[in-house]
């Protein structure tokens, strides 16, 4: 069932202490009026934080907030008898991160990090009090209209922010300001001489902490949270009018335990937007059947796949080091490689899974049929010779491999030859997954997520072949599928003829994610990208609506104009980029250098911070389709060449042949593919992007032919105009 917009999860508990109302809510440790807090003994304080929180707490925890006390005592003095809240510990669930305290005074929100007997002031820390502030700007509704006051405080730094100003952004955030701990009042004071707002304590104060909160998480961030709590609960919008993933994520779930009930093996196709979380719902999905209570459930067990390279790797660090780093917060050891290890338990690459499946079976092939070798195989009761999960959620089926593709990677023994070979192999990848789970003797479910239009390379088999798979092979399975499945960029549209003599079919609205999650500024951006690679009229009023909502989409023909707006833009912890397409040739003469093939590269460039050059943020190296599908930044710019270009009106497409010369690509497939990744990569950026379409280069040389015949602006121009003419701003 979709949730109400107002999560009722934290329907406050009022409590009176001291004649006055106080509220006491799960989204935060300690909440009381100014009044109240001055009135509280600082041990009586310090003992709802710890009553409050959960696990055992660490000896400088607790002497971080003694100091925190004792220095909000001494700093809210002169606001006494304000109408006005003090908040300690308020939690940011789609950062996974609490914020020290929060003053609502004067219908100012106040974000203070405090870095207890430090001197310094670090940039990750300020960072940090700037995201809790743009998290709150962006996903919190009753701090929307308000002006937002970071405060950073290094408790024994010795000088103070001299000139409190509000940010170039005019979107309500002040600058961040640092203070030592004896300067906190004073600081605030100028914030209240800078800042000022009108307000309603009845309307606002009283009920800030438990304000309709409506984050859009990275899948990083997602992903993290996801992992540490076992729960999908605050990390996505909920707002029922508009968002489906609960709704998704409910009826897999359904499935999942009609088929244990009923003995059955089913198939779900979930279809959705880019950015409409497909991803976040896989993940939840494998998380919610792999842990019950906290606890490895090794009878119901789930496992999330992906044949993406650069996703699982950046996932999979990603939550091994937060995943360490919070054990290290609780005095726990724990080794990198120990987290890694036990996030691959249900996050695989594909290619891991179908390689245990090989190693059971007969080979060399026989008369075009699998079958289990039992000399390499021990049949259990309930699982047979299948793997040990019951549930195989498969990330971008649409990109699992031909039968031709595959069958050429095995006969040679994988991409170097090194691995095990399998002669003539008679399946494509899609029959062999579901063969794979179709060895379970009891129950299984397959969950395929599907995304539209983003098939991005050779020998990608798109979803027909998993029909055909189940039409030819598997009439016994149950198919659950989105009904937009049918849709044109699915199979072609030709979903319903493909299926139409399969009897175990069923269509549901409840297997599409209509709405972009990655792009909270302008839900409509999905739908714009369509509009314009398909040279249809509606692009123009979508583009509009684009920019209504807040999401600039602007056009330059200058890199490093773009490079500026980016560095403009980003605040705090968010990322920049550039994306380039793997066809792309001649992006050097733009100082940028495409990143080097290898997972381990990716994983550099999306989880690296500013200072690490490897990081996107230094707009040096620019990532491809490949690597970026499925992740996402906060502001990209898309380095449009000349493989792709507007000519007459339509789309024509070229490949550079290494040397001196782009040549016209007539491969109908290839085009397909080339198309799809402008889609990707114009779908990557959560809140703006930049497209770069170079100038070319117009210079002759002495004898008076091109002095770069592979740049000659003719190859952009048409392109440039062609998105001018939608209306696309450009940058000044």
């Amino acid at each position: 069932m979709t949730r109400n917009p107002v999560v009722l999860d934290y329907i406050p508990n009022f409590v009176h202490l001291n004649s006055n109302l106080i509220m006491k809510t799960e989204r935060c440790h300690y909440l009381a009026s100014f009044s109240e807090f001055l009135q509280t003994s600082p041990s009586a304080v310090l003992g709802d934080l710890v009553s409050a929180n959960h696990g055992t707490e660490q000896t400088t925890t607790i002497e971080a907030w003694e100091e925190e006390i004792r220095v909000m005592r001494d700093t809210l003095l002169p606001w006494k008898d304000e109408d006005a809240y003090i908040i300690f510990e308020y939690s940011i669930p789609r950062l996974g991160k609490r914020v020290d305290v929060v003053l609502l005074l004067l219908g100012i929100v106040f974000c203070i990090e405090f870095k207890a007997g430090k001197k310094d002031a670090l940039q990750e820390d300020l960072e940090q009090v700037l995201d809790y502030a743009l998290d709150l700007k962006n996903f919190h509704l009753y701090s929307a209209d308000k002006p937002i006051a970071p405060i950073l405080v290094p408790t024994q730094y010795p000088r103070a922010t001299e000139t409190v100003r509000t940010s170039a952004y005019d979107d309500g955030i002040l600058n961040p300001s640092i203070t030592g701990a004896s300067s906190l009042q004073e600081i605030i004071e100028k914030i209240l001489s800078v800042a000022s707002t009108d307000w309603n304590p009845e309307s606002w104060g009283k009920q800030w902490t438990i304000s309709p909160y409506t984050p859009t998480p990275t899948i990083i961030e997602a992903a993290r949270t996801l992992y540490e709590n076992h729960s999908v609960e605050d990390i996505t919008r909920h707002e029922a009018d508009k968002v489906s993933t609960d709704a998704t994520i409910d009826y897999l779930l359904q499935v999942i335990r009609t088929s244990k009930e009923r003995g059955e093996k089913s198939i779900c196709f979930v279809t959705g937007v880019p950015g409409a979380g497909k991803t976040l719902v896989g993940l939840d999905v494998a998380i919610k059947q792999s842990y019950k209570d906290g606890e490895k459930d090794k009878e119901n067990g789930a496992v999330y796949l992906s044949g993406n390279g650069p996703l699982v790797a950046v996932l999979t660090e990603a939550l091994a080091i937060d995943n360490q780093k919070k054990c290290k917060d609780k005095g726990e050891k724990k080794n990198l490689s120990d987290s890694r290890r036990e996030v691959s338990e249900f996050l695989q690459i594909i290619h891991r899974y179908r390689d245990n499946m090989l190693a059971k079976i007969k080979n060399p092939v026989e008369n075009g049929v699998l079958e289990i070798d039992p000399t390499k195989a021990v049949e259990m009761e309930h699982a047979g010779y299948g793997e040990v999960e019951h549930v195989a959620i498969f990330d971008e089926a649409q990109r699992t491999w031909t039968h031709e593709r595959l069958a050429n990677y095995l006969k040679r023994g994988g991409t170097y030859g090194n691995k095990l070979k399998v002669p003539n192999f008679p399946v494509s990848e899609a029959a062999f997954l579901i063969w794979s789970l179709d060895q379970r003797k009891d129950w299984a479910v397959i969950i395929c997520l599907v995304g539209g239009g983003q098939e991005i390379n050779t020998g990608e088999a798109g979803i027909a072949e998993w029909i055909d798979a189940l039409n030819n092979h598997y009439p016994y399975w149950k198919v659950y599928i989105s009904n937009k499945l049918t849709d044109a960029e699915y199979a072609e549209g030709k979903v319903n003829q493909l299926l139409q003599n399969n009897p175990n079919v069923v269509y549901s609205d409840s297997l599409h994610l209509a709405v972009s999650l990655r792009s909270f500024r302008a839900e409509t951006l999905s739908s714009f990208v369509h509009a314009c690679l398909n040279f249809s009229p509606s692009a123009i009023p979508l583009y509009r609506d684009v920019s209504r909502k807040g999401y600039p989409v602007l056009l330059t023909r200058d890199i490093n104009k773009a490079r500026t707006w980016l560095r403009q833009m980003a605040r705090g912890s968010q990322q920049t980029g550039i994306l380039v397409t793997k066809v792309a040739a001649r992006f050097k003469p733009q100082a940028v250098n495409v990143l080097a093939q290898g997972d381990e590269n990716a994983v550099h460039w999306f989880l690296e911070d500013k200072t690490d050059i490897r990081s996107s943020n230094y707009l040096e190296e620019a990532a491809t389709e490949i690597q970026v599908q499925g992740l996402e930044l906060d502001y990209a710019c898309v380095l449009w060449d000349a493989d792709m270009r507007c000519e007459n009106g339509k789309w024509a497409y070229y490949k550079f042949n290494g040397k001196n010369k782009w040549n016209p690509e007539k491969n109908e497939e290839q085009r397909k593919y080339m198309l799809n990744a402008y889609r990707v990569l114009l779908t990557r950026a959560r809140q703006g992007i930049v497209i770069c379409v170079p100038e070319g280069n117009s210079r002759l040389n002495s004898e008076g032919f091109p002095e770069d015949a592979t740049r000659l602006p003719k190859f952009y121009d048409g392109t440039y105009e062609y998105l001018k003419s939608i209306g696309i701003k450009e940058l000044s």
